[in-house]
C-alpha cells in the first residue's frame, strides 16, 4: 500500500478517500490533517467525483486527535507562541469539518472499526454513515480534559439532545447496533459488504442532479445553522488545552493510568 497519508481513488461516480496511517490507529496528526484537507478541496473540484466515501486503512477508522503531537505542543513554554500554536491546530481540524459538512457532494463514512473522539467527529459531519458490526463509536476527549466542542452541534443533531449528553459527558464508546439505533449512523453492514454497500448508495444519490444534490445540501445547511461560527468552536476546543488538566489527563493515559480525578 502506498506510504501517503491519505489515498484518494477514484471509482465513478464516487471517489474513495481513505485515511492510511494504520500503524498510528489513524491518528489525526497535523500531516494527516493537512492530507484530508487536501483531499476533499480535490473531490470538491474533481467533475467525475459525484460523492464521496471516508474511510480508514486497517482495522481502525481513526483513534481521533494524535495525543503524541497533542502531548508536545502542552509541554512547549507557556508564552503567546505556545497558544498560537494550539489555536491553530484546533482551527485546522475545525475547519476540515466544516469543509466536509458544507461540500456540495453527498458524503458517506464507511465506518470499518473504531471510530473515536475526532475520529467519531469525521463520522458525524458526513451526510450518511455506514459501520461494520465490529465498530465502535463515541467521544472519549472528556477522559482527557479535553472538550469535544467542535462535534457538539453535529452530534445533537444526529442523536438528541439526551444521548447527546450521555456520550459527551459519559465518554463511553457504543457498538455500531446502538450507534444505529441512536440514529448516529445509517446501517450496519457486514465488513465484507462496507465499501460495495457505499458504493450503491452514491450510484442512487448519483442520481439526482448535481446542483439539485448542492442545493439540498445548502438548505439543509440553513436549517440546521450551528449557533457558533468555525472559530469559536476551535476557540471552546483550544481553552482546555491550555489547563493543567488536561496536561494531568495525558501523563495518565501514556502511563496506561487513570487519571487524577477518576473514582477509585
Amino acid at each position: 500500500m502506498s506510504d501517503a497519508l491519505v489515498l484518494y481513488n477514484l471509482r465513478p461516480p464516487a471517489v474513495v478517500i481513505t485515511l492510511n496511517r494504520p500503524d498510528k490507529r489513524n491518528a489525526l496528526s497535523r500531516a494527516l490533517i493537512a492530507a484530508l484537507t487536501e483531499a476533499f478541496q480535490r473531490a470538491r473540484e474533481d467533475v467525475a467525483a459525484r460523492c464521496v466515501i471516508l474511510t480508514g486503512a486497517g482495522p481502525v477508522f481513526c483513534a481521533g486527535m494524535d495525543l503524541a503531537e497533542l502531548a508536545e505542543s502542552l509541554d512547549l513554554p507557556e508564552t503567546p507562541a505556545a497558544e498560537t500554536i494550539i489555536w491553530d491546530d484546533a482551527l485546522r481540524l475545525a475547519k476540515l469539518f466544516d469543509l466536509i459538512y458544507t461540500l456540495p457532494k453527498p458524503t458517506l463514512a464507511a465506518v470499518n472499526g473504531a471510530a473515536a473522539a475526532g475520529g467519531a467527529g469525521l463520522v458525524t459531519v458526513c451526510d450518511l454513515a455506514l459501520a461494520a458490526p465490529e465498530a465502535r463509536l463515541g467521544y472519549t476527549e472528556v477522559r482527557r480534559g479535553l472538550v469535544a466542542a467542535m462535534v457538539m452541534p453535529h452530534l445533537l443533531r444526529h442523536v438528541g439532545e439526551r444521548s447527546a449528553r450521555y456520550l459527551l459527558l459519559s465518554g463511553e464508546l457504543m457498538d455500531a447496533a446502538e450507534a444505529c439505533r441512536t440514529g448516529l449512523i445509517n446501517a450496519v453492514v457486514p465488513a465484507g459488504q462496507l465499501l460495495e454497500q457505499a458504493h450503491t448508495w452514491c450510484r442512487l444519490m448519483a442520481d439526482g442532479g448535481p446542483t439539485a444534490l448542492a442545493s439540498t445540501k445548502s438548505l439543509l445547511e440553513c436549517f440546521s445553522r450551528q449557533a457558533l461560527s468555525v472559530e469559536e468552536t476551535a476557540k471552546a476546543s483550544a481553552a482546555p488545552r491550555l489547563t493543567e488538566e488536561v496536561k494531568q489527563g495525558l501523563r495518565a493515559f501514556f502511563a496506561k493510568q487513570p487519571p487524577p480525578w477518576a473514582v477509585q
